[in-house]
């Protein structure tokens, strides 16, 4: 069985499920559109299967919507009557229509801020539809909901809450294997971004170039795929390296936000680096995928913590490719790290990295070990639903009876020959 082929699969399927569980996460991360006080409430997980992310979708606030009242002039003039009596009763005509005047200016103002905050309301309900669609699975009803609330948010020229749904129908397309429509997506949502005055190098602006490159990768656009991985690790380098500078001349130390905002950065370089590394494997340019693999798996760890569930995914990667040339020992050591750790913390995904520690026993020719490993992993990918998974676990035993066979078909022959 093709370690790097099991690796690769899994990867890409813990990107598209990250981004799934961005959409079913709870209501708290659904961006609100209040009229009077507009706010995303958003959790921060910048992690290496985000490519897609394992994360990050644009983070934006929808403004308020602002209605202008048309002005409505009523003009009386009053008509003469016989002597005080008809004075007083023009006086009393005009205070009627000032009032009608100002009642139908209020009504007409109110009208259209009462059309304004239901135009807001129903733009709510469409995307909490659409997220609880995508929490069902049922990806083709989120599609509609999604589409008819770019359309309303196009009819009410809100900019941020187009940003909002168009990044949401980029990130679902792309999901659903639409790798076109999901790159012209994105590329919108960009555009709205800068034209509105968003920097290009905004950290939602380098994650939807990051998502571009991945799409250019998978489509084989190669010099598309190596422009847009190049844009986003040397911005982000170029960034941090201003933010640190900024801070030194500080001499107070980093502020929560500004700390906040560095965490940020050198996660989504590190999303990056592991991106740019998967397409470097798939290229077999296996050295530059190992620096960045180191790189990432330096910054998740610092970052995030030795037995964070990226960590020990981007350690399985590594140990891959590690494997891939010809180094099983330093393979064989990273990758046990990475499994004894996910056995202590849990890991999610603990029967891939079995299946990948199975794969490299395998190639280091301990069948025994790689068969109780398979094993293991089988189990685990059954109960936890993991049908490719399961197939993946099946191939790897298929292989290690193909090495027996073979192995003892040898040792027949030195017999025969004795």
């Amino acid at each position: 069985m093709s370690t790097v082929k099991m690796a690769t699969s899994c990867v890409r399927r813990s990107v598209l499920s990250q981004t799934l569980n961005r959409f079913r996460s709870s209501g708290g991360d659904l961006i609100q559109i209040s009229a009077g006080n507009s706010r995303q409430q958003s959790g921060s997980s910048l992690t290496s299967q985000s490519v897609a992310g394992k994360h990050s979708a644009c983070w934006v606030k929808v403004s308020k919507h602002e209605s202008n009242g048309r002005n409505i002039k009523i003009t009386q003039r009053g008509g003469g009557g016989g002597g005080g009596g008809g004075g007083g009763g023009g006086r009393r005509r005009t205070v009627l229509w000032a009032t009608i005047a100002f009642s139908l200016f209020s009504s007409s103002d109110e009208d259209k801020r009462d059309e304004a905050q239901r135009k807001e309301d129903e733009l709510i309900l469409l995307l909490k539809k659409a997220k609880l669609s995508l929490y069902r699975g049922q990806l083709q009803a989120a599609s509609g909901f999604l589409h008819q609330a770019v359309g309303l948010a196009h009819q009410t020229h809100n900019n941020q809450a187009i940003i909002y749904t168009y990044s949401l129908m980029a990130n679902l397309a792309y999901v659903q294997g639409h790798l076109d429509n999901a790159e012209k997506l994105f590329k919108a949502a960009m555009s709205f971004m800068l034209s509105g005055g968003t920097p290009q190098d905004d950290n939602a602006v380098i994650e939807m170039s990051l998502k571009l490159a991945t799409i250019y990768a998978e489509q084989n656009k190669k010099e598309l795929a190596e422009h847009g991985f190049r844009f986003c690790t040397e911005s982000l380098e170029a960034k941090l390296g201003k933010q640190k500078d900024e801070s030194a001349e500080q001499q107070t130390g980093e502020t929560e936000e500004q700390e906040a905002l560095r965490k940020e950065t050198r996660l989504l370089l590190g999303l990056c680096l592991d991106s740019r590394a998967r397409y470097r494997a798939s290229t077999r340019r296996l050295n530059q995928a190992t620096q960045d693999y180191q790189t990432a798996l330096n910054i998740c760890r610092q970052e995030q913590g030795e037995t964070h569930p990226q960590t020990l995914v981007l350690m399985s990667d590594l140990a891959t490719i590690l494997d891939l040339q010809g180094r099983h020992d330093d393979a064989l050591a990273l990758i046990q790290q990475a499994v004894d750790l996910s056995r202590s913390s849990g890991h999610p995904d603990q029967h891939v990295l079995l299946g990948n520690m199975a794969g490299i026993l395998l190639h280091t020719g301990r069948l025994e070990d790689s068969v109780r490993l398979y094993h293991e992993a089988l189990s685990l990918a059954q109960q936890a639903g993991d049908q490719e998974a399961v197939e993946k676990m099946q191939e790897g035993l298929k292989e290690v009876k193909k090495r027996r066979e073979q192995e003892r078909k040898e040792e027949q022959q030195e017999a025969a020959e004795e």
